[in-house]
């Protein structure tokens, strides 16, 4: 049979020239298999789903004690206060609210009933709103009913807080020298709350924090201050390290604490001076550049058994050896 000149050529065994290495890729694979609970597609990651909820439910104050919930692609919303407990122990604190809402027909007890009268008294809008809206606006927290909505807090600018406050006290219109507290690193509303609640026991003029990396004014901070969080600002600084510097140019001598100080609280002698006193976390302490930043280390003598204090304890301790010093002035 003809084959039309063509010559039929038989294909050589083994690797042929510019082949090598074309598989490897598909050779190498793709790393350690995932757990199982890591699997979207696997059982066990719905199992690890369905615990997490669990467990948010169990804790009905959850809302109150967390930053501002997130909504779509993280986008920030209000902070929401829910649980019976928490809603009536937040109206008692007198915390900033926009609405409370309320489950319809709720099933009435005394928590309930002091929520709504605390919320009438204050002008609060009382909002009837279906299950599931309540759930959507707690991400599915147990809320029993009820919801309080948190505005964002009015934060006032760190320079311009200390600018008027030392222009004040030059004119006389403030009896005590300025008094600021600074955190450096601190996450915890809690600690924030407790500092908020000293400063207003000393006389403080206010509280400086970080814009990032540190905590805010949330809902419960506002409970953790017991109401001082009305009487003393809380300002923002874009940098920390910048706005003490600019605190030191006005005359303003900033003090940090730390358990390795160059002075002990109780030899401290710039008590009666215009002063910041800067708190760190309770693990990492003051960070390197804020540290370089402060005029003096101040350590607050302790038992050499217990490693350090609590940040708000430390503040609190601190504000109160300035007190007594301005006193016996």
């Amino acid at each position: 049979m003809a084959n039309n000149g063509r010559r039929s050529v038989k294909a050589k065994k083994g690797p042929t020239i510019g082949t090598g290495g074309h598989g490897r890729k598909a050779l190498e694979g793709k790393g350690p298999t995932p757990k199982a609970e890591d699997r979207p597609y696997h059982k066990a990651h719905k199992a690890k789903q369905l615990s997490e909820r669990s467990a948010a439910k169990r804790n009905p104050g959850a809302r109150s004690a967390g930053a501002a919930k997130s909504g779509p692609k993280g986008r920030a919303t209000e902070e929401v206060v829910t649980g019976r407990n928490s809603v009536v122990e937040a109206l008692r604190a007198g915390i900033p609210a926009k609405a409370l809402h309320v489950a319809i027909r709720i099933e009435m007890d005394d928590r309930v009933k002091e929520s709504l009268k605390l919320a009438a008294e204050r002008g609060i809008p009382l909002m009837e709103t279906g299950k599931p809206e309540l759930d959507r606006m707690t991400d599915d927290a147990v809320h029993q009913g009820l919801v309080l909505q948190i505005p964002p807090y009015d934060y006032q600018d760190a320079y311009e807080l200390a600018e008027e406050t030392v222009d004040k006290w030059k004119k006389g219109h403030v009896s005590n020298a300025p008094l600021f507290v600074a955190l450096d690193g601190i996450t915890d509303p809690r600690n924030l709350g407790a500092i908020i609640r000293s400063v207003s026991a000393f006389s403080g003029h206010g509280v400086i924090v970080p814009e990032r990396r540190s905590v805010g004014v949330t809902a419960s901070a506002w409970k953790t201050s017991a109401g001082a969080a009305v009487r003393v600002p809380v300002a923002r600084a874009s940098n920390l390290n910048n706005a003490l510097k600019q605190f030191k140019n006005m005359g303003i001598f900033v003090l940090g604490l730390d358990g390795d100080g160059d002075v002990s609280l109780p030899d401290l002698t710039l008590a009666t001076e215009p002063v910041c006193i800067v708190v760190g976390s309770e693990g990492k302490g003051l960070s390197r550049l804020v540290r370089e930043n402060c005029d003096q280390i101040v350590s607050i003598p302790i038992d050499s058994a217990m490693e350090s204090l609590n940040a708000s304890m430390a503040v609190g301790i601190s504000l109160y050896e300035v007190s007594r010093q301005r006193a016996a002035k």
